[in-house]
């Protein structure tokens, strides 16, 4: 066991405690991570919130980008020193898994929601009084240092871009430009519209732009993301207060966009996405709703005769051991920019952090312990 610091959620829609805890070695299978930097994502969020029911206290934080500091036994291809970026976790050995499609694996769940290890139950972080929830997405990043199944792991040695910067590849700028590149395979050519400017909606912005997209709509209620969105290489920005947004849409591309992209998970928004889509088109859902019970209504004629589709979508259907180093060569050509986007915070002032994003003074937090 070490002294470790670590960002604590101890009650729904209460603030994290920055707390010194104990955090045991890396056992078989496992790796030891000094965190540089970890991303703050919606997701910590409402899991910390009981949206889903995730047992508490735990140390949340999937968004790790660090150093190897010790390795378990039976770990290859990973040593003391190596730079890393934090993933998901996935068993590698089901047919998703096989198919290079690992955010669909059959245990994506447990691996990832359980709070602690599969094997025995056991977790990695303890205070006074016993055990604090772990092994979140496979990680528990909102550390100083964090243990985490050497799978979820991908080297980034030698990344021109600085290291404390990379953990968000790990998930949300990974969920919306994955969910352009490679859900919807948008075509050089084709046309989209993206509904929300957050992390995620840029990078879909931005993977957009690398696939050649000739339109890129943003649907975004901030002016200054909006704005961004321009610079990054949308086309097109659509305020959603100012009316009608399939109308909007459709006045831009008349005959409806080949693909839709969103990340509000605002019902009446993919609604109008839908509404938006041209003959054969495809919406692609990554935003997480307000009420887990949400629903979205649709015709299933209107649905069927132009044969639109409906994609879920998760991690952006990435394999991260391929997609981030992809990633971090189109950063590294000026093609996807993630940096611009992200303001850092010292661990300490987390809950200061979380009351930043949500009043949009900052677009993706990232935390240096």
């Amino acid at each position: 066991m070490t002294q470790a610091t670590a960002a604590v959620a101890r009650a729904p829609h209460a603030d994290f405690s920055v707390e010194q805890l104990e955090l045991e070695g890396p056992r078989a299978g496992e790796v030891l991570v000094r965190i540089a930097g970890v991303g703050l994502c919606h997701t910590d969020l409402i899991f910390r919130d009981q949206f889903v029911p995730y047992q508490l206290p735990a140390v949340l934080g999937h968004e790790g980008a660090g150093v190897i500091e010790a390795v378990g036994e039976g770990v290859e291809g990973l040593a003391v020193g190596d730079e890393v970026v934090l993933g998901f976790s996935s068993c590698g050995t089901c047919p998703r898994c096989d198919e290079g499609l690992p955010s669909y694996c059959r245990s994506f769940v447990p691996l990832n929601y359980a709070g602690m290890r599969l094997e025995d139950g056991s977790k990695s972080w303890a205070d006074g009084e016993g055990p604090v929830g772990s092994h979140f997405f496979g990680q528990s990043s909102f550390a100083s240092h964090a243990i985490t199944r050497a799978r979820n792991v991908v080297k980034v040695t030698g990344s021109a871009a600085p290291l404390e910067l990379l953990g968000p590849l790990g998930c949300g700028f990974q969920t919306g430009a994955g969910g352009v590149m490679r859900s919807l395979a948008c075509p050089a050519g084709s046309s989209i519209a993206i509904f929300g400017g957050g992390p995620v909606g840029l990078a879909a912005v931005m993977g957009a732009v690398i696939q050649g997209c000739s339109s890129i709509i943003l649907v975004e209620p901030v002016a200054a993301r909006r704005d961004i969105a321009i610079e990054l290489g949308a086309t097109h920005v659509i305020d959603p207060g100012a009316g009608d947004i399939a109308e909007a849409i459709r006045a831009i591309v008349p005959d409806g966009v080949d693909f839709a992209f969103d990340s509000s998970g605002r019902t009446e928004v993919i609604e109008a996405g839908l509404a938006a889509l041209g003959s054969h088109g495809a919406i692609g859902l990554v935003g997480v709703p307000a009420k887990a019970e949400a629903s979205i209504n649709v015709n299933i004629a209107a649905l069927m005769t132009p044969g639109h589709r409906i994609i879920g979508i998760i991690e952006g259907d990435s394999d991260p051991q391929t997609f981030i180093p992809e990633l971090i060569a189109h950063h590294a050509a000026g093609r996807f920019p993630f940096d611009r986007l992200i303001r850092t915070f010292p661990l300490a002032e987390i809950n200061e952090a979380i009351a930043a994003q949500a009043r949009g003074d900052c677009i993706k937090v990232v935390l240096i312990p």
